[in-house]
C-alpha cells in the first residue's frame, strides 16, 4: 500500500487564539480535522454568557495523509505540526476516539497540563462506557483521565459511582 495514501491523526500547533480560524482554513482545503471544544459560562461585570472555547488551547487535530498534512501546515493559522524523533508525530486513534466520547457526555471537564500516572482502564458501563483512560484518585473520588500523550495534556472527568471499570494495565509502583 502507498504510504502517501495512509491517514493518521496528527496534532497541529496554531497561532494563539486561532484554533477556530485554523479549523475553517483546514475545512476549506478539504483536510479532515477535529477541534475539541467545551462550553463555559463566562461572567462579565454586566452579564453572563455561554462561550464555546477550544479544549486544548493552540492545538487542532487532523486525520490526514502526508500530502494533506503538508497542505495543513501551510495554512496561515497553523504554526507547525508536532514532531517526535524527527518525524511528524502520529496520535493513536483510540486517544482521539476516547477524547471525542468523553466530550459527548457533556460532563464537566478539567484540562490538566502534564501526564498523570495511574492504571490504564476501560469503562464497561455507565455514561463513559467504552472510554479507555487512566484512573486518578482524589479527595472528591475516582476520576478518569484521557490523555493525549504527545501534547502532554489530560482531560479529567469524575467517574459516576454506578460505573464498572476493567483494568487493562496496572502501572508499576515506583
Amino acid at each position: 500500500m502507498d504510504t502517501m495514501a495512509e491517514k493518521y491523526w496528527f496534532a497541529l500547533y496554531t497561532k494563539p487564539r486561532n484554533e477556530f480560524r485554523a479549523e475553517l482554513q483546514l475545512t476549506e482545503r478539504g483536510v479532515d480535522n477535529y477541534l475539541p471544544t467545551i462550553i463555559r459560562l463566562k461572567q462579565w461585570s454586566d452579564r453572563k454568557k455561554k462561550v464555546t472555547e477550544p479544549l486544548l488551547r493552540s492545538y487542532i487535530f487532523i486525520y490526514a495523509n502526508e500530502a494533506e498534512r503538508l497542505i495543513a501546515v501551510e495554512q496561515r493559522a497553523v504554526v507547525r505540526c508536532l514532531f517526535d524523533q524527527g518525524r511528524p508525530a502520529r496520535i493513536p486513534e483510540w486517544q482521539i476516539d476516547s477524547l471525542k466520547k468523553m466530550l459527548e457526555t457533556k460532563a464537566d471537564v478539567i484540562v490538566h497540563n502534564g501526564i498523570i500516572p495511574g492504571s490504564k482502564i476501560i469503562i464497561k458501563s455507565g455514561p463513559f462506557e467504552g472510554i479507555t483512560g487512566t484512573v486518578l484518585e482524589s479527595k472528591a473520588g475516582k476520576s478518569i483521565s484521557v490523555t493525549i500523550e504527545l501534547l502532554n495534556r489530560s482531560v479529567i472527568a469524575k467517574i459516576p459511582d454506578e460505573s464498572i471499570l476493567d483494568v487493562i494495565r496496572e502501572t508499576p509502583i515506583k
